[in-house]
């Protein structure tokens, strides 16, 4: 299994250690064909992006893809801020990204409902250690994550199962329908063997990523690949690997649109 490109990157706008050029480098030096720089959303008070950061960032891209032959797609990892499924990328700003990823984080600015609703007993949850999600937790967290995919173009869900506890076979069923990717997280491992094996049975598309956050971890796939030496995905439906490009929802709304 090689990889083709790696999506889910960070660099010193948000939380990241290396610079955009440090990752696009690094995608060249590892055989890379495109990249994706997708830092943090504007939701989050300590490493979020600000909307005056985008336009250097864009120059920073067109560089650096200049420099190395690498596609180089300024994204952003945006915060599920809102049980509706608001995230923190708003539509007036669509044009200004190449790629739309959503994930559930710790410590952003969530919308009053989703702060009592689904941060508050996630985070209980957690650092109580609690065996188990109550039953209402799961069907919050599940719908909340439903509602991103059916109403916002978003390119993949990242890190699913991190800090909100879902039913996951049933947000992959969404994603299914959707068009959108789940991520196989290669920093840490978020989904279980078991839920992994019954978001694989719905027929979602899958992205690896490596969701570095210094260049050194650019294009690490090194935890999903021991993951899937357990659990038996088809790799066929892994749309980053041996030679193979995803096609993005995101591109395909903006292009609908006529953005």
């Amino acid at each position: 299994m090689q990889l083709t490109a790696d999506y889910h990157t960070h660099t010193v706008f948000s939380h990241g250690k290396g610079t955009i050029e440090d990752n696009v480098k690094a995608a060249h030096d590892l055989g890379l064909k495109e990249i994706g720089i997708t830092d943090h959303g504007f939701s989050h008070p300590a490493f979020g992006l600000t909307k005056r950061k985008i336009p250097k960032m864009r120059v920073l891209c067109s560089d650096a893809e200049n420099k190395f032959g690498v596609k180089t797609y300024l994204g952003i990892e945006s915060n599920i801020i809102g049980t509706d499924g608001s995230t923190d990328l708003k539509e007036s700003l669509y044009d200004e990204f190449d790629l739309f990823l959503a994930g559930f984080h710790k410590f952003v600015l969530f919308h009053p409902a989703a702060f009592f609703k689904v941060f508050t007993p996630n985070m209980m949850t957690a650092y109580l250690k609690k065996d188990k999600p109550s039953a209402t937790l799961i069907k919050n967290n599940t719908e909340t994550f439903i509602n991103v995919i059916k109403t916002r173009p978003v390119d993949m869900i990242t890190h699913l199962n991190f800090f909100c506890f879902t039913d996951a076979k049933e947000v992959a069923k969404a994603a299914a329908d959707y068009g959108t990717y789940i991520e196989l997280n290669s920093k840490k491992v978020h989904l279980s063997d078991e839920e992994l094996y019954a978001v694989a049975k719905t027929g979602v598309r899958f992205l690896i990523s490596s969701d570095a956050h210094s260049q050194k971890r650019v294009g690490d796939i090194s935890l999903v690949e021991e993951t899937l030496k357990r659990v038996n995905i088809d790799t066929s439906r892994i749309d980053n690997i041996d030679g193979r490009l995803p096609k993005f929802r995101f591109t395909a709304f903006k292009g609908a649109a006529g953005r």
